[in-house]
């Protein structure tokens, strides 16, 4: 997986309507295949049965497995980015005290992971061995950091850090990184008492108030 040409994973895309409705159709099939089976059960001919398209159509736009499987990790994506845009929605972060504001942030960020946890743990999990994957994941990561990073930052004179961006970065690192485990291995990975995703949510956004608003220890 990690050494296909880029050349070789293109897609050609569909010009007309009946076309482009047809392969729109391929692609929300090809992520309800990854997430029900991951990448092993991820097949041309599964994608074909669930869209109810004949491989024809596939070929038209594409000439290998790789190809496809980035094309619908494209689409899902998409989909997360829609709901990331709640970063960039002044008025959603407007009056927050700083506490709420971090909490919130928190919140949103963590909600969209959990929201599409089996599309993401079907591509977090294959990410090691594949990296197309891993080099757009690291690129469409960074994107959701800055978006947070913006949003918490309101708050900096209240940030008890010397360096507020430093503190605000390496919060959105853990929580960030906590939700992956989560969502890649489950909420018992790493406890032996596994908290609902209430809790979860709300436990983290605990830890990041007091990690940016109550300053280093000693």
């Amino acid at each position: 997986m990690d050494d296909a040409p880029l050349g070789d994973l293109a897609v050609r895309p569909p010009l007309q309507r009946r076309s482009r409705e047809t392969w729109a159709r391929v692609l929300d099939a090809g992520v309800a295949v990854l997430e029900d089976g991951g990448y092993d059960g991820f097949t041309i001919a599964a994608v074909c049965e669930r869209a109810q398209v004949a491989p024809t159509a596939l070929y038209a736009r594409t000439t290998s497995k790789d190809a496809l499987f980035l094309a619908v990790y494209e689409h899902g994506i998409a989909r997360l980015q829609a709901d990331q845009a709640v970063f960039a929605d002044e008025e959603r972060w407007v009056g927050l005290a700083p506490a709420d504001l971090v909490r919130s942030a928190v919140a949103e960020m963590v909600g969209i992971s959990l929201r599409y946890e089996r599309y993401l743990r079907a591509v977090v999990l294959v990410s090691a061995a594949h990296a197309e994957v891993r080099r757009r994941g690291s690129r469409y990561s960074a994107e959701l950091g800055e978006g947070f990073a913006r949003v918490v930052l309101r708050a900096r004179g209240v940030i008890r850090h010397d360096d507020a961006e430093a503190a605000v970065r390496a919060c959105f690192g853990m929580v960030f990184a906590t939700s992956v485990i989560r969502v890649a291995y489950g909420p018992g990975f790493a406890t032996s008492v596994p908290v609902d995703d209430e809790v979860f949510t709300a436990d983290l956004g605990e830890t990041a108030v007091r990690y940016l608003l109550a300053g280093p220890v000693g």
